[in-house]
């Protein structure tokens, strides 16, 4: 019976966290301010090739190729230039709704007391959400590296407002 909750409980958190992330203004999001900005330790995302996210990341279901009317795409073909702000707050959307995730799975341990429940909020975090929060930290720096090359001479481009 505990794991039915919780996996009823992450199926709906996780249906409902879809439209919340829609609706939520992306003028909100930042990429160069915290918490979304690259940390020295990150190394503008290189610190994340240790996991080989360029491996797999590709290989993980991605919402734009589910709904691509409803997310846009992640491609740098065509005019790419004018989708590059959208998709660095895109990248920061998925990185707060995936953490938002996390910290609501927790509550799996109240639903089944004791090690099941242990066990499925661990694999809430690190399988389910945790390898989506890696994905956009490391690709963030690199679309936020593009995106001042071809904006602005020298690198002075900002898209904070």
């Amino acid at each position: 019976m505990g794991f039915l909750k919780c996996a009823c409980y992450l199926a709906l958190i996780g249906i409902l966290s879809f439209p919340a992330g829609r609706i939520i203004p992306k003028r909100w999001f930042h990429p160069e301010r915290f918490p979304y900005r690259s940390y020295p330790f990150e190394d503008e995302g290189r610190f994340y090739n240790r996991f080989r996210i360029h491996v797999w990341q590709n290989k993980v279901p991605d919402m734009s190729r589910i709904l691509p009317k409803c997310i846009p795409p992640k491609s740098l073909s065509g005019n790419f230039r004018e989708r590059l702000p959208r998709m660095l707050q895109e990248t920061c959307v998925a990185e707060l709704t995936h953490a938002l995730l996390c910290l609501a799975g927790l509550y799996c341990i109240r639903l089944w007391p004791g090690a099941g429940g242990i066990v499925i909020a661990g694999i809430n975090i690190f399988i389910l959400n945790m390898p989506f929060i890696l994905i956009q930290r490391y690709n963030r720096p690199r679309l936020l590296k593009l995106y001042r090359e071809v904006s602005a001479p020298r690198g002075t481009a900002s898209i904070i407002p």
